[in-house]
């Protein structure tokens, strides 16, 4: 039985649409069609929230941030992160238990994702000046090198490569949850979050993870059109990729960043 690691695309979502899709079936093309509105909708919310952010940088540099007048760019753009981040994971919950619906909700937690993305984007670059254009260029060039890898069968999701990119997958939202709910505790697990040695394997690792479930996303999307699954898939099936392109862009930011730190 197909397995994946992404918990958008588990292992009989297509199988299970097949009995109520209507509309026409899934296609490849199609959903690669949605994949780029999705995109789309990503990138005009982040640079929304972008543009907000770097014009509140720009007033504190005026001078008016001396005697108090202009706000804090993170008061401003904050509560718009927050949205996007929660918004973004209640929309993801709602798709993934009620897949017709993808059709409006995954557009939808695209634009809620593009606040999150916007803010901790124009935050990192503040910060490291140049390291956007890099995190964007690597996971896009990620995504097309493991897309050919793919069709032409240099990697296959064979099931020992599912099993272990699922296990990978596994130990990873383990330890990110821990240290989540160590930091309402004022701890964290050490080492994972610094710019040393260990922090930079660790993202290092991480990167390479989110990078595969790349592979399995394709191949689920494949295995949904070859199966004629409903019209609306193609949607669910972008929104999977997206999940999986959204977290590989912050881990690339994260590893990025720590590489920066340590000059």
């Amino acid at each position: 039985m197909m397995k994946s690691s992404n918990p958008t695309l588990n292992a009989n979502v297509f199988t299970k649409a097949q009995s109520v899709g209507a509309g026409g079936a899934m296609t490849l093309q199609g959903t690669v069609n949605k994949t780029i509105a999705l995109l789309a909708c990503v990138l005009v919310t982040a640079t929304f929230v972008w543009n907000k952010f770097f014009a509140g940088m720009s007033t504190m540099a005026g001078g008016f941030g001396e005697v108090g007048l202009a706000p804090n760019p993170m008061s401003i753009v904050g509560p718009l992160m927050m949205t996007g981040a929660i918004g973004g994971f209640i929309v993801a919950l709602v798709t993934i238990f009620n897949k017709q619906w993808s059709p409006v909700t995954a557009p939808i937690y695209a634009l809620l994702e593009g606040l999150f993305l916007g803010g901790i984007s124009a935050v990192f670059e503040a910060q490291y000046p140049g390291i956007v254009i890099q995190a964007v260029a690597l996971t896009f060039g990620t995504l097309f090198s493991l897309l050919m890898a793919y069709k032409s069968g240099m990697i296959k999701a064979t099931e020992n490569f599912k099993l272990g990119v699922v296990a990978a997958t596994g130990a990873i939202c383990l330890i990110y949850i821990v240290s989540f709910i160590m930091s309402f505790f004022g701890g964290s697990i050490p080492l994972i979050h610094s710019s040393g040695t260990f922090g930079i394997l660790f993202s290092l690792f991480v990167v390479t993870i989110a990078a595969l479930n790349l592979v399995m996303d394709f191949d689920f999307i494949e295995h949904g059109a070859e199966s004629g699954a409903p019209k609306y898939m193609e949607w669910y099936g972008a929104f999977g990729l997206m999940v999986t392109l959204i977290w590989l862009y912050i881990e690339f930011l994260r590893l990025l960043a720590k590489l920066q730190s340590r000059r």
